[in-house]
This record gives structure tokens, C-alpha cells and sequence, in this order.
């Protein structure tokens, strides 16, 4: 028997007996499912802002994609809230039995939605509207699965339990890569323009698997224990954040620990990947295969992190991981440009670009509805060099001055199109455009990553780092997050800093990073946003966050 929030409840008493397996492994495949239908979408950025937001420029496509991507996790808060409270009202099993569904449903709608070209402005509302549905699903779908795996673990083993379901993110995130590189094998041209759709379609399968598991697991101990002594909560959303005392917990939770790993995790997840294919020019496949093996080998270690947080704790895991994330970042991101491009870093030493404007006529390169024209000489000078992918950097011109692209000793005055009609002012762009390229060959700037010249071994030695410095830092939330709320709101009120910090600190991270790499022009300016992160929750959760070690009573 163990006391949970002063009640009495029965529990297991040691090791992983069958029973324990079977609600691990069903809960764990059934979340490993639900990752990789939201992880398909990241992985194939690039493709689908082709498919659905080519109306717009190449730049504001592709940072558009990525803050589609970002919609679902913007929403993935209010799913917890929403079904958050479903799960402290009616059960845990029920809910992520809901939430799965929704998630497998509008995955493979986004496989069969009509492209831009067909539909026109309908298909990127339809397509954010799905991903919101998907974002609502994952909300209410976390929470429930590490809850219910960890109202049936033993005490003293809590977070090596919830450990299987933290390995979840990373296997569906594999799972995603390896059926995307076995269609690209497969398909080859055909996969950039109908091929993409299959890995999204295969969720119908998944989904019926997950379903199947989970339709046979009976309800957490923990619940039924309060709901048959008439202790559930009557207004969990009310309790979770209308009380100051749980709501500054939930505060605390998202700034001191979802925060930080929330920013390491999809730099290990997401971004990584992302900044070898778009800023490294890696090929798509090469990259998948080098991030697919990276995490695979980094798995093994979230369960060692359970088993190490069981023993010396939750907090100090998490902290350690930020601090290291924060310092390492720069360093780890440089040595794969220099190790997976390295003409990249030649060719910036011996041919630096420069950008000489007026400030006042450089804009943020980003249009989210497609209406607004980019057309000061600096701008024009800008597009065209996010659209090449090459790093620079900025200096400021006299007023007024028409904008310089200098490479190396060579220059390129750029053009002032504000007055220009739009067939010439494209027809200067694509020309403009074609000297810059000619520049930019000559100075050794490559168009792809020389497969040749990648140092295969190394390049995994650094994604790896990455990859274990998401372990570390994810390992043991979902036992912290657990043992820091009472059982009869814990649904909810665990939910809402998990999401809130994956959902809105990790979800615009790709979005946010690109974004300021096609301002600044230097390639690893996104990186600030992640590790200005990690110092804030290293300092919050160092010293106004609790450890919750010894406290699986709860």
C-alpha cells in the first residue's frame, strides 16, 4: 500500500512483473506512435512548404512551414487544460485512449490534402488546422501515459518507470526518419512530390495498433482508489491554476525545469537535423540516416538516467544538463559545420560576405500572408542570400546609399525595386540573383555539402553529444512533473508546464532560430535562443525548484 496525497492506495511492490510490462510497453508504443505522426511534419519542412505555401517567397516559405509546425505545439497547452481535466475527471485510460485517435486521424488527413496549386489558400488553413488538432491530441496524450505509468510503479522506482515513456519522443522522432529515408529509397524524384504523403498515411495503421493495446489496460490504481473513496477533484482546471499555491508550482515547474529541456530536446530533435539539411546542405538522406543513428545510440541512456535519478534525484540531472547544453552549444554547432561542410568555413575565412546597407531599409525577411514586397536594395541583397544559405554579415551604410554585397574583394551593388513594376522587378531579381551565385562559386561557397569531404564519424560523435544532453535533461521530468502536484489534479496540472515548455519554448524554436539567421546572417545566431533558455532555467530551478526524490509516496 502506498499514500498518494494522503491517500491510501495499493501499489506493486518491486521489479517489473508481467503487469508492469504490459502497461509500460502499451503505453509507451501508443505514445512512440504519437510522436511520429507529430515529428513527420518536422522532418519534412522543407518538402511541405513547397506543397502548400509556395504563393509566398522561398524565405517566408519556409520559415511559414516551420511556424505551421510550431502551431501545434502553440495549442498543445490548452489540450492539456482540455483534456487535462477529462483525465482527472474520468480517468486516465479514457483520455489518451481519445487523444490518440485525434492524432492518428489528422495525420493522415495531412497525407491526402490537396497542395497549393490545387487549392490555393485553402490548403496552408486546412494544413495549420490539422496541425492544431495534432497539437491539442499531444496535449492531452503526455500527460496521461506518464501519469498512468507512474501510478503503477513501486517506490524507489518511479522515475526509472517513467523513463520507457520519456524514450518515446526520440524512438517516434526514428521511427519518422527511418520510414521517410525508406520511401525516399524507394521513390526517389517521386518522393518531393507525392511520395511525402505515404509516411503520413501509414498512421492509420499505427493508430489502429495503439488502440488495440490500449482498449485492453485497465485504469490507473491510483484513480480508481479516488474516484471509489469519493476523493477525485470536482474542478481540477480550477485547483491546477485558480490557486496561487499550485499555480506558482506550475510557474516554477515551466521556467526551472519543461523550459530548459524543452530547448535542448528539439535541438536534439528537430533543430539539428533542420541545420544540417538547410544551412549545411547535407543531403536530406545522408542527414536522416547520421540523426536516426545518433539517437538510436543515445536511447539506451534515458533509461540509465531513470535509474541514476532514482538514486541521487530528479533535479540535479536536469540542471546539469542545461548547464552543459548552454556552454556547448556554440562549439558542438561549429564543429559540425566544419565537419560536415567544410568549404562552408573555408570559404567565409578566405572570402568573407559582407552586406553594406542602410539599416533603415533592411527588413525581418518575413511575410506570413504572402501580401508584403520586399523590395529596398537591402532587402533584395538579403533574400537573395538567405535563399543561398550562406552566412554574412552586416555593416552599416550611409543614408540612403544603395546596398553592396561584398564577397571577398569582389562586390555587387544591389537595386532599389520599390519603384519597379513587379515583372521587372522579378526579372532584376532572378539576374541579380545569378551574379550573386557566379560570386559565390567563384569564392569556393558550395551548393551541397561534398559527400566526399564529410567526416561521417565525427559529425556523429557531435549530433550524439546533442543527442545525450537531451537524455539527460529529459530523462526524469516526467517523475519530477509527477511527484510535484497532488494525484487528484496531477493530470492537469503536470500537463500544462510540460506543454506550455515543449509546446511554446520548444515548438517555436526552428521557427525562431531560422528567423534570426536570415536576419543577422550568421548561421549560428539561433543558437542564442536556445542557450539564453537554458541559463534561465538553470538559475530558476537551481534555486526556487524543489526535489522531489523520496517523495514517490506522493
Amino acid at each position: 500500500m502506498v499514500a498518494v496525497s494522503g491517500e491510501t492506495v495499493a501499489a506493486p511492490a518491486t521489479g517489473i512483473d508481467r503487469t508492469h510490462r504490459r502497461v509500460i510497453v502499451a503505453s509507451s508504443l501508443g505514445t512512440m506512435f504519437e510522436w511520429y505522426d507529430f515529428y513527420l511534419y518536422g522532418s519534412l519542412a522543407a518538402v511541405i512548404s513547397k506543397q502548400f505555401f509556395s504563393g509566398v517567397n522561398e524565405t517566408t516559405g519556409f520559415i511559414f512551414a516551420l511556424l505551421a509546425f510550431a502551431a501545434g505545439f502553440a495549442v498543445r497547452p490548452f489540450g492539456a487544460v482540455i483534456f487535462g481535466r477529462l483525465g482527472d475527471l474520468s480517468g486516465r485510460k479514457k483520455t489518451f485512449l481519445i487523444t490518440i485517435v485525434l492524432m492518428g486521424l489528422a495525420t493522415a488527413l495531412v497525407g491526402v490534402l490537396p497542395s497549393y496549386e490545387t487549392i490555393g489558400i485553402a490548403a496552408p488553413i486546412i494544413l495549420v488546422t490539422l496541425r492544431l488538432l495534432q497539437g491539442l491530441a499531444v496535449g492531452g496524450e503526455y500527460g496521461g501515459a506518464a501519469t498512468y505509468i507512474a501510478e503503477h510503479a513501486p517506490p524507489g522506482r518511479r522515475a526509472y518507470y517513467t523513463s520507457w515513456i520519456q524514450i518515446t519522443a526520440t524512438a517516434g522522432m526514428i521511427l519518422s526518419l527511418i520510414v521517410i529515408l525508406g520511401c525516399r529509397w524507394l521513390m526517389g524524384p517521386e518522393f518531393e512530390v507525392w511520395g511525402w504523403r505515404i509516411p503520413f498515411l501509414l498512421s492509420i495503421i499505427l493508430l489502429c495498433i495503439s488502440v488495440y493495446i490500449r482498449v485492453q489496460l485497465e485504469e490507473s490504481p491510483v484513480f480508481k482508489e479516488m474516484r471509489d473513496t469519493g476523493k477525485l477533484s470536482k474542478q481540477p482546471v480550477r485547483e491546477s491554476i485558480g490557486q496561487w499555491s499550485n499555480l506558482k508550482l506550475v510557474l516554477l515547474a515551466l521556467l526551472g525545469a519543461m523550459a530548459g529541456q524543452a530547448v535542448v530536446g528539439y535541438v536534439a530533435l528537430v533543430y539539428m537535423n533542420l541545420f544540417l539539411t538547410q544551412t549545411l546542405k547535407v543531403d536530406p538522406a545522408t542527414s536522416n540516416l547520421l540523426v536516426a543513428a545518433a539517437l538510436t545510440a543515445a536511447t539506451p541512456f534515458y533509461l540509465l538516467s531513470g535509474k541514476v535519478a532514482d538514486k541521487i534525484g530528479r533535479k540535479p540531472q536536469v540542471m546539469l544538463g542545461c548547464l552543459v547544453a548552454a556552454v556547448a552549444m556554440f562549439p558542438i554547432f561549429k564543429g559540425l559545420t566544419d565537419y560536415a561542410n567544410p568549404a562552408i568555413a573555408t570559404a567565409q575565412a578566405s572570402h568573407p560576405i559582407v552586406v553594406m546597407a542602410d539599416p533603415a531599409e533592411c527588413s525581418l525577411q518575413f511575410d506570413p500572408i504572402g501580401g508584403a514586397r520586399f523590395t529596398s536594395s537591402c532587402d533584395v541583397a538579403k533574400t537573395a542570400l538567405a535563399n543561398a544559405r550562406v552566412p554574412y554579415s552586416n555593416e552599416a551604410a550611409p543614408v540612403g546609399m544603395v546596398a553592396i554585397v561584398k564577397v571577398g574583394e569582389q562586390s555587387l551593388v544591389a537595386f532599389d525595386g520599390s519603384t519597379l513594376p513587379a515583372a521587372e522587378f522579378a526579372s532584376r531579381t532572378a539576374a541579380f540573383k545569378q551574379q550573386l551565385s557566379a560570386l559565390l562559386k567563384d569564392a569556393g561557397y558550395p551548393t551541397s555539402a561534398d559527400p566526399d569531404r564529410i567526416d561521417y564519424g565525427k559529425v556523429f560523435l557531435l549530433l550524439f553529444i546533442l543527442s545525450v544532453l537531451g537524455v539527460v535533461t529529459y530523462g526524469p521530468i516526467a517523475a519530477w512533473l509527477v511527484e510535484l502536484f497532488p494525484a487528484r489534479i496531477r493530470y492537469t496540472s503536470m500537463s500544462l508546464p510540460y506543454h506550455l515548455g515543449n509546446g511554446w519554448f520548444g515548438g517555436f524554436l526552428p521557427s525562431i532560430a531560422f528567423a534570426m539567421i536570415a536576419y543577422t546572417g550568421n548561421i549560428y545566431s539561433g543558437l542564442w535562443y536556445p542557450v539564453i533558455v537554458c541559463a534561465m532555467t538553470l538559475i530558476v530551478g537551481t534555486f526556487f525548484l524543489r526535489e522531489t526524490h523520496g517523495n514517490e509516496a506522493v
